[in-house]
């Protein structure tokens, strides 16, 4: 019986998702960036709060919704962030699919910046001598070429990388990464 190396790796963002919207002000549609602000708004006893997204050629402001007339306890532990425009939060609503979908906004991943960050490494049985596991997580579901990631990975070329999928040391599926992709490298002799 042999062992073999299993790595995983997760992607994960530098920026947050774009929104495709009309620009009153430019006249057509255009890319949001997110500001990194929230906005919050007390009426009462029920706060509103906001994610603040402005247009990259006019800076023209797009509130989307984070909470709307909600009960201040329910807010407890992230309104000091809010209130100071944590950039962690503001990634962390800025990256959430789901937040988009309730805000009807449509997103743009184009230019997206992320890092890869490496997050374990066991040894495992395998039937395949010589071999490496690599499980990537890409869990914000960004739209990435699998070549372009195990070039960063491995740190050699994407032409490299081909060449080694055709000569089949490295066993991938798929042109673009999914949520979990899997891959297994041969080691060459």
């Amino acid at each position: 019986m042999s062992y073999c190396k299993r790595k995983t790796y997760k992607i994960k963002p530098k920026t947050s998702y774009k929104v495709l919207r009309n620009c009153a002000n430019c006249g057509g549609k255009t890319e949001y960036v997110n500001t990194d602000c929230f906005r919050v708004n007390a009426n009462g006893n029920r706060i509103d709060v906001w994610l603040i997204y402005q247009c990259e050629k006019c800076k023209h402001p797009c509130n989307l919704t984070v909470y709307e007339r909600v009960n201040p306890k329910i807010l407890k532990e992230q309104y000091p962030g809010f209130l100071g425009n944590d950039k962690e939060l503001a990634l962390q609503y800025g990256t959430n699919k789901s937040f988009f979908q309730k805000n009807k906004a449509e997103i743009s991943m184009d230019g997206m910046e992320y890092e890869i960050l490496e997050e374990e490494t066991e040894e495992t049985e395998t039937l395949e001598e010589n071999s490496e596991i690599i499980h990537i997580q890409n869990p914000y579901e960004l739209k990435l070429r699998t070549d372009k990631v195990l070039a960063e990975i491995f740190q050699i070329s994407r032409r490299k990388i081909n060449q080694l999928v055709e000569q089949e040391l490295i066993l991938v599926q798929g042109k673009y990464l999914e949520r979990v992709t899997e891959v297994i490298s041969k080691k060459r002799k």
